[in-house]
């Protein structure tokens, strides 16, 4: 039986967890660390913690957060944000985590997937992709819940962007997507950017185009509001669902959202209580 994965992000910033809408407009969401134990809790498959300033003001990754979660949560984790090299993701996964993930330095450089794949191998390196969909004609509330795309006869194409989503790069995602697995990518984290903090749903015609295109695992990112919207993505082809705000704000719980997940016949780890 393959299990799908519900995934709460924590994205950090001056080590606090916050939240943006489309990569902007931050609210604060706590302590990593004390969240990540509370979700271990609560039954989260994974966790994953993107430093979303760390690439853009040239910092240090946060190795030093990765062994304070190590001591206390249980789950595999991912890190990613500012890593660079080899060196920069062997002091992540030295320091605990089981993951690391990629995203500007990948575009800059595909080299380092090949490199990180070779020293690591593919199931510790993710492949983090902002995207954004390009023809002008489809806003992401247009893109609605249809994973067949919206208007008729439009093209429906994303376009790949580095430096936490400032800046473009020409690059098509799916064609991207094929090329970093071909090197070495052994999952694909995939953000909306148009989706991103709106709570209107994930965009399923890019999750279901990119889950398409590779055989590894894709998490689908950006836009979760609902439990629907969890389902949805899910059913699109994605093998995990990543959500930030409907968790960190209280509107649902993982409990709540995986027996939610299993009523609409979607197979997944049971949740065990666990002593606080």
């Amino acid at each position: 039986m393959h299990l799908k994965r519900v995934i709460p992000c924590l994205d950090v910033d001056a080590g606090r967890v916050v939240k943006g809408v489309e990569f902007l407009d931050i609210r604060d969401a706590g302590d990593p660390v004390e969240l990540a134990a509370y979700y271990d809790r609560e039954g989260a498959d994974e966790l994953v913690f993107l430093d979303i300033t760390a690439t853009h003001e040239k910092r240090d990754t946060i190795v030093q957060l990765a062994r304070r979660t190590a001591d206390e949560v249980f789950v595999p984790f991912t890190i990613g944000g500012g890593i660079r090299s080899v060196e920069d993701a062997q002091a992540v996964l030295d320091a605990g985590a089981d993951k690391v993930s990629i995203n500007s330095a990948a575009l800059q450089r595909p080299e380092l997937l090949d490199e990180l794949a070779m020293h690591f191998g593919a199931q510790c390196v993710v492949l983090a992709i902002d995207a954004k969909i390009r023809d002008p004609r489809l806003g992401s509330e247009s893109l609605g819940t249809n994973p067949a795309g919206a208007i008729t006869g439009a093209p429906v194409s994303w376009e790949a962007y580095l430096a936490g989503g400032r800046t473009s790069t020409g690059r098509d995602v799916v064609e991207w997507v094929r090329e970093a697995v071909e090197r070495g990518a052994g999952e694909i984290l995939l953000t909306s950017m148009d989706r991103d903090g709106t709570n209107n749903g994930y965009d399923l015609p890019l999750t279901s185009a990119v889950s398409d295109a590779v055989s590894v695992p894709v998490i689908a990112s950006g836009g979760a509001g609902e439990l629907d919207h969890l389902t949805e993505a899910l059913q699109a082809g994605a093998d995990a669902a990543l959500c930030a705000s409907i968790f960190h704000y209280g509107r649902y719980t993982i409990p709540e959202a995986k027996a939610h997940l299993a009523a609409a016949g979607i197979d997944v780890r049971a949740v065990s209580p666990q002593p606080v």
